[in-house]
């Protein structure tokens, strides 16, 4: 029980922030601005980036290190570090923060909770979803936050 517990957490923290981030993005849209192109690039390219980094260095998840199955069921080899689920929503929410940081504040405490829950189903280590977070708040505020 506790295990679907976990999954659907971390299902539903995954749809709002897509929900969160194409909400974002209309607005954008609607409202003229240049950050919409913004908006796109930024995640775009440093989600490219990760996913590069990620599958050169190939780190093994803990399911292999360990033997203890995952949560999830997931049987992906390697490819652990950094979490892309963590990197994506912070990036994502320094994206809503980027629009309006009373959404964006919100975002980053799920994106605690999602980095939490990877760990919780044993498909990262606490190493790949710090890094996943560091990369996440560092490419948003190198991007959106410095002049």
């Amino acid at each position: 029980m506790k295990e679907k517990i976990v999954i659907i957490l971390d299902r539903t923290i995954t749809v709002i922030t897509a929900i969160a981030y194409i909400a974002v993005l209309v607005m954008f849209f609607i409202e003229n601005k240049v950050s919409f192109i913004e908006a796109i690039l930024v995640p775009g390219i440093s989600f490219v980036l990760v996913s590069a980094f990620r599958h050169i260095y190939n780190a093994p998840r803990p399911y292999e290190v360990t033997g203890i199955p995952p949560m999830t069921g997931k049987t992906t080899k390697g490819k652990s570090m950094p979490s892309r689920h963590t990197f994506s929503i912070f990036i994502i929410a320094m994206t809503v923060f980027y629009y309006d940081y009373r959404l964006g504040i919100p975002m980053l405490v799920f994106g605690l909770v999602l980095a939490a829950l990877r760990v919780i189903e044993r498909v990262h280590f606490v190493k790949d979803v710090v890094v996943g977070a560091i990369l996440g708040i560092g490419f948003g505020l190198i991007y959106y936050m410095l002049p």
